[in-house]
């Protein structure tokens, strides 16, 4: 009878796994630089604009709401002239529920987008006298509740009129991200989240604004000269500025064609 061994069997250490590498964009030199880039922007920001002002005029939060509504693809200026004669009239959130949308038009007509804001004042007026005892809430979901109010218009009124921290993203926001390269500014969430990851929360009320009046100012949209801008000169890269010069906007896209489009050029 054949007597059959068996090996005897040696513990083995567990296998360690390796920590999944983080992406490319939360590196830890990655987040160093942008940190770095950030605070050398935030120095020259308080020298160029030291103090800026809240564009919109208005007297209190309802009337801060219904200008940024207001201001949806027209500028500050326009709704400044606009709003003297609407707040005369209307100067509350009770007045305002009083007046139908097309009492409302007239005074907004010169505004972009005045029908569709007019319904959206009217509406909102009413929700704010029916549900929140005519004043505008100091909570961001209630806000975005609102009729005419999206994530960006309740953000400027959570900041503006009632100090609560918030980082609104707006279009001149949006192209300064992506050109300084402090986010890859591929959708407004994202250069939202990574601004305020970046800056100091203390610093988002008045940093917002001090983005929007070096944008209009010193980084414009179109007829941008990279070297003459105090931050794009280091902070842009040259292959950005050349796909803005290429393709004619400040966001530029990637073009790269798919390979079902490849195929068909074949």
């Amino acid at each position: 009878m054949t007597t059959r061994r068996t090996a005897a069997m040696t513990p083995t250490a567990p296998t360690k796994l390796a920590a999944p590498r983080p992406a490319p964009s939360t590196r830890p030199a990655a987040v160093s630089e942008r940190q770095r880039r950030a605070d050398k922007i935030a120095a020259i920001l308080d020298e160029h604009v030291p103090a800026p002002a809240v564009p919109l005029d208005h007297g209190d939060p309802f009337q801060l709401l219904v200008a940024v509504i207001l201001s949806a693809q027209c500028t500050d200026a326009r709704v400044n002239m606009v709003t003297p004669a609407l707040f005369a009239k209307a100067p509350d959130a009770r007045a305002m529920a009083k007046l139908t949308a097309a009492e409302i038009l007239p005074i907004i007509r010169t505004c972009g987008l005045a029908p569709g804001k007019a319904k959206a004042l009217a509406a909102m007026s009413r929700i704010l006298v029916d549900e929140h005892a005519g004043e505008v809430p100091a909570d961001l979901e209630a806000l975005e509740r609102l009729p005419g109010v999206g994530h960006k218009t309740a953000s400027v009124v959570l900041v503006q009129a009632f100090g609560k921290p918030a980082f609104p993203v707006d279009t001149h926001i949006h192209r300064l991200a992506g050109r300084w390269q402090l986010s890859r500014a591929r959708t407004v969430e994202e250069v939202e989240r990574d601004l305020k990851a970046v800056f100091p929360e203390d610093r988002w009320h008045l940093l917002h604004l001090q983005l929007i009046y070096f944008g209009r100012a010193s980084c414009p949209a179109k007829g941008h000269v990279r070297a003459s801008c105090p931050i794009c000169s280091w902070a842009m890269s040259a292959s950005r500025e050349r796909a803005e010069q290429r393709q004619g906007v400040s966001k530029p896209v990637k073009t790269r064609p798919s390979p079902r489009a490849a195929t068909r050029r074949r």
